[in-house]
């Protein structure tokens, strides 16, 4: 797939902003509780397309989400308790940028969590996520995917642009030595969670501005709201695809 103009990418992401503005107002008015998840490797792009859904959304109604180190009080605690406060009231839009997710990914592959910690996590997880969704949280999981070449790209990017330093944590070091149990930790994760009342889906993220307009157009898809352009929200499934656990050779994941 070739790649899109900037142009052509300023235009449509308007557009598809324009088309989140009426969701949001939507949303208002029904009460809704919105939850969208983000996960991925580091570099992955997550901050990139939260920053473009929320640009010009209500602050008072839209939450990201992104938390730190969890502190030894949270360590002491039940694992998905410093998430709880964070979840959408009627009315509200979260945005998880990395979410209880976590343990599957980074603390897994890291060492932060024992074996027992992280069975008992994806033991517990699909649980959890079937009591948010019946108490009426409507819930997207959405899986950012990049290869390593274009994640080493990104690092290095990361690391000599000053803007960014931020962004930058001794986990990103590390990131391309543990390529291959990321890889695993992921694809044990979708398979292990992936539920027909919370399913992922897979964002072909190696191509920044597709992914961001994909993205919006499928989570536009998804929800209902009035005076939607269904021609403009159409996603491209060849960047934004439903995971199948049977059938991974379409799932095109970075081995």
């Amino acid at each position: 797939m070739s790649p899109i103009s900037r142009s052509v990418y300023k235009n449509r992401l308007l557009n598809l902003q324009i088309e989140l503005v009426k969701l949001q107002r939507h949303f208002i008015a029904g009460n809704d509780k919105i939850l969208i998840l983000f996960e991925g490797r580091d570099a992955a792009g997550k901050d990139g397309v939260i920053k473009r859904i929320v640009e010009h959304l209500s602050p008072r109604e839209t939450r990201v989400v992104a938390l730190g180190k969890p502190s030894d009080r949270d360590q002491s605690a039940w694992y998905f308790q410093r998430y709880v406060p964070c979840l959408p009231v009627a009315s509200e839009l979260v945005l998880f940028n990395r979410s209880w997710y976590n343990r599957a990914g980074v603390e897994r592959v890291m060492g932060f969590c024992s074996l027992d910690q992280y069975e008992e996590f994806m033991g517990s997880v699909v649980e959890f996520e079937d009591m948010l969704v019946r108490s009426g949280v409507k819930m997207m999981k959405y899986y950012l995917d990049i290869s390593r070449a274009e994640q080493e790209r990104r690092l290095q990017a990361r690391a000599a642009n000053p803007l960014k330093q931020w962004k930058i944590s001794p986990i990103d070091a590390q990131a391309l030595d543990f390529w291959e149990d990321y890889s695993m930790a992921r694809d044990e994760m979708l398979a292990r969670t992936h539920t027909a009342v919370a399913p992922w889906t897979i964002v072909q993220a190696d191509d920044k501005r597709q992914a961001r307009l994909n993205v919006i157009s499928d989570i536009l898809t998804r929800l209902r709201y009035d005076g939607k352009d269904a021609a403009l929200v159409e996603p491209d499934t060849r960047i934004v695809l439903a995971y199948d656990r049977h059938n991974l050779d379409n799932n095109r994941l970075a081995p």
